[in-house]
């Protein structure tokens, strides 16, 4: 079995499937113990490397990684893989020798175990932000590499896509949608040349090609394989009922099944769900949406509730007037300003023509003395739930 090695830093380090890093850690336990190892075992004393009870436990919850983000290194460890080995009908010393070899090969080779629930987030959190900030990443990750390594990119070794296709194959939706979000479609797909898809149905028809028209047909080939993996995966996880993918799905297919379950717990904002559901031409669910994104504090809700949606409720129109207010909004104040022809801010020393850019405050019709009395209070109760929840994140 040959596996690829490449260099980082100056270190050499291995990339490999899981089987591949089964038959690599038997040959290096075997070598450095004297003892000999049947191969099943090898997939529980993993395990026990990174904590887990059993090999199965960890493929249910959790991924192997080279060199990338991860919840576990192997290093401390070390009595759980002695006290398992023995478990299963290891001597003592042999238990004991494995317990020190065992992690001490693993933290060489740069093997952790990343949660399928954490990489899920960085995933996402890499295609929303690009990988820029810091901000929101799950708390528990430990960053084990460099600048030129912190993004998606990073994480997508064999036996890391290894782990979440076997995850994936025993229906964990939330491997699917690590895989739909790995094989998702970048910014980049979009540019593609014109000639790759006429270049790609030529070598499809049977034309050899080489040079630039082979290198275009291979492009075209690969995005197509890439979003046919990203649609399956995806459709795969809405199907075992996973929110965020049943979202993804609406977004990116149209496809109203997210809408017609009565859940209301999804890992995007609410402003965006909103959208989506505008898009759809489903108002009912949109104006759900933005009333929950209004009672989260946004603004910009509000306003679009009081214009769209509940203008025909004077009194609760007053209420997100009032609720904004408390937020540090006013919507009924103007929001003029010069801007240059193209949209953006007008800036003199450049001059030329000016437009008027921005728009009106929200003008209502006023409330009698008992139905503003009522608005301010209901908009002091949802401002109130606001405050308690940033109380208790």
């Amino acid at each position: 079995m040959r596996l690829t090695r490449i260099r980082r830093g100056g270190n050499e380090r291995l990339v490999m499937t899981i089987k591949e890093l089964a038959y690599s850690a038997q040959q290096h336990l075997e070598a450095s113990t004297g003892a000999r190892y049947k191969r099943a075992h090898i997939y529980e004393l993993l395990a026990a490397s990174f904590g887990f009870n059993s090999y199965a436990s960890l493929g249910a919850d959790a991924v192997f990684t080279e060199a990338s983000l991860t919840n576990r290194r192997a290093s401390s460890s070390g009595l759980v893989v002695q006290n398992r080995c023995i478990e299963i009908g290891y001597s003592p010393e042999v238990a004991k020798a494995a317990s020190v070899v065992l992690p001490t090969f693993l933290t060489e080779h740069e093997i952790g175990v990343i949660r399928i629930a954490d990489l899920v987030a960085h995933l996402r959190f890499e295609s929303e932000v690009g990988g820029d900030s810091d901000d929101d990443e799950p708390d528990d990750l430990e960053d084990t590499v460099d600048d030129r390594w912190a993004n998606s990119a990073a994480l997508i070794f064999p036996i890391l896509l290894d782990g979440l296709d076997g995850a994936a194959s025993k229906g964990n939706p939330l491997a699917h949608y690590a895989l739909a979000l790995i094989h998702a479609p970048g910014d980049e797909d979009d540019g593609q040349e014109a000639g790759s898809e006429h270049w790609y149905k030529q070598a499809q028809a049977g034309r050899v090609l080489s040079g630039v028209e082979k290198e275009w047909a291979d492009v075209y080939s690969a995005n197509l394989a890439r979003t046919e993996k990203y649609e399956h995966h995806l459709r795969e996880a809405a199907r075992l009922g996973q929110q965020d993918a049943l979202l993804d799905l609406a977004d990116r297919f149209d496809d109203p099944a997210f809408f017609e379950q009565a859940r209301t717990l999804v890992n995007s904002t609410p402003a965006l769900v909103a959208e989506i559901a505008e898009r759809l031409g489903r108002p009912n669910d949109a104006r759900k949406w933005l009333t929950a994104a209004a009672e989260a504090g946004d603004s910009e809700a509000m306003r679009q509730l009081i214009e769209d949606y509940d203008n025909d409720d004077l009194q609760r129109c007053w209420t997100w007037v009032y609720l904004a207010e408390l937020v540090g909004v006013d919507l009924t104040k103007d929001e003029y300003h010069a801007i240059h022809e193209d949209g953006s801010p007008y800036v003199d020393d450049v001059g030329g023509s000016m437009f008027v850019g921005g728009r009106g405050g929200i003008e209502l019709v006023p409330l009698s003395a008992e139905r503003e009395v009522d608005a301010r209070r209901a908009a002091q109760e949802i401002f109130q739930r606001i405050d308690d929840a940033y109380s208790r994140a």
